[in-house]
């Protein structure tokens, strides 16, 4: 027995050696990795003033448009008039000289803001935007909810819209309180019972979710009479889950660029391109602790409490989990009136050849089979080699299943939507295929078509090529409106 146990110990005892000297080699190659990339500039640096959760669940609408201030200011001070000569240049957002510096708008849509209707607001849209965005990715479909006579107040994130370092420094449960006192303002101006609808993208729809469930379990907590979701984050990619491993490095004296993920030129004047493993963290713990909420009220039975939710989504996502939107949220909600929206591939003849198989699976792979508890709505191709689009729709506890022609068509260009794509139409400034020339914000990021050599552009052309706007946003208004109603 003593030579047995004496083995084991042994045993352990290399394997932590073992563990320890892989620990030690991922440690190094993390080190050399993140020191070939550009160094650290000030908007990496700085870190602008946000209130804490207890201020932001003490501050009233005014207080936290001070707060937005002080940290505009910190970034004005901090790090655009204290930029070095070689950073002074026209693709840098944060030279005050740039076209894209946010300044040289009629509006900088990275402030918190309220868009009142034209009379007695009808109800109060609250939106939230994503991770690294700002306010700006949700202007659209505010502007569409004060069309129909509703209050739409949108918020910034603390951490967002001023420089990347800010999400160095930021939780989930600093956007949570946000979430909260954007949801107070709302009802401050347009008190109950004239409805109130959550309207989150991406990031902003697993707090919009969240805040719906946590009002079940807190009665002092507003309750939405509608939930309408885009892109919505309710699971991420098991990479999100070990970021912050990413960012040990960063401890250490001198490597401070460990603690990012990516760092790149700061030329969109409404989204961070730099992104820090502290928001990849943020993310799935966000994430992870909404599914096991998720969890917890439908064993409870609570689910039934929830408002409808609306929910639009591409089948090709690359940066939130489009499964757990089915998984996590829609196989675990009752009949209550939801619907899940669905944006297949364009199956169109000219790029049907060059699509993976796995990705033309995948809208089987994730649609469970009728009959279903909520309303289903797949946006795809009339018919193969077409570029008419139509939806196909299964009502909730049936089996058939009714195609409808939307009168929109897949651009030529286009061969699935994108996470980024879906809150933007063709025709948006900065975003769109087809921008509105009167829709200026000093780079038309979606209209371009870079064709060229390697090494010429700042960016990768990856990036550039990515869709960030979208075909079908006048039919995804429609079904929004549905649920508003005419002014």
């Amino acid at each position: 027995m003593r030579r047995i146990g004496s083995l084991a110990w042994r045993l352990i005892r290399r394997g932590a050696i073992l563990l320890g000297v892989l620990a030690v080699a991922l440690l190094a190659a993390r080190i050399v990795e993140s020191e070939r990339g550009p160094p650290l500039r000030p908007w990496h640096t700085v870190v602008p003033p946000e209130p804490d959760v207890a201020a932001l669940d003490r501050a009233d609408w005014a207080a936290w448009l001070a707060a937005e201030q002080a940290a505009m200011e910190a970034v004005r001070t901090g790090v655009t008039e204290r930029l070095a000569p070689e950073d002074q240049v026209p693709a840098n957002r944060y030279f005050a000289g740039s076209p894209m510096n946010p300044r040289h708008f009629m509006r900088d849509w990275n402030r918190s803001f309220v868009l009142e209707p034209a009379g007695a607001p009808r109800g109060a849209a609250v939106l939230l935007h994503g991770m690294t965005d700002a306010p700006y990715s949700l202007r659209h479909v505010a502007e569409f909810y004060r069309s129909r006579g509703f209050l739409a107040l949108g918020i910034r994130m603390p951490g967002h819209g001023t420089v990347p370092g800010g999400l160095t420094a930021v939780a989930w449960e600093d956007w949570m309180a946000a979430t909260r006192l954007a949801v107070r303002a709302a009802r401050a101006r347009v008190p109950a019972p004239l409805p109130l609808h959550l309207v989150g993208y991406s990031n902003g729809g697993a707090l919009a979710v969240k805040h719906a469930l946590d009002a079940l379990e807190d009665p002092a907590l507003p309750r939405a009479g509608r939930i309408v979701l885009l892109s919505p984050m309710i699971g991420v990619t098991e990479f999100a889950r070990f970021a912050g491993l990413a960012a040990l490095p960063a401890l250490l004296p001198g490597i401070a660029k460990a603690a990012w993920l990516d760092l790149l030129p700061e030329f969109n004047p409404f989204k961070y391109n730099s992104f820090p493993a502290n928001a990849g963290r943020q993310s799935w713990r966000l994430s992870s602790t909404l599914q096991a909420q998720i969890l917890r009220l439908h064993g409870a039975g609570r689910l039934g409490e929830l408002p409808p939710v609306l929910t639009f989504q591409s089948v090709a996502d690359a940066t939130v989990s489009t499964p757990a939107v089915l998984s996590a949220l829609y196989e675990r909600l009752p009949a209550n009136g939801s619907e899940l929206v669905l944006f297949d591939l364009n199956r169109s003849a000219r790029v049907e050849g060059l699509v993976s198989p796995a990705a033309a699976a995948l809208l089987g792979r994730i649609l469970p089979p009728p009959p279903r508890p909520w309303r289903a709505t797949v946006i795809a191709n009339v018919a193969p080699g077409s570029d008419a689009a139509e939806a196909r729709s299964t009502a909730a506890g049936e089996a058939a299943e009714g195609a409808t022609p939307i009168g929109l068509d897949w651009p030529r260009e286009f061969y699935s939507l994108s996470h980024v794509a879906l809150p933007f139409p063709l025709g948006d400034g900065l975003y769109g295929l087809r921008p509105d020339p009167a829709d200026r914000f000093g780079v038309r990021l979606g209209a371009l078509a870079p064709r060229g050599e390697r090494g010429v552009l700042l960016v990768g052309i990856e990036g550039l090529m990515r869709v960030s706007s979208n075909p079908f946003f006048p039919y995804m208004l429609e079904r929004i409106g549905q649920g508003i109603g005419s002014p």
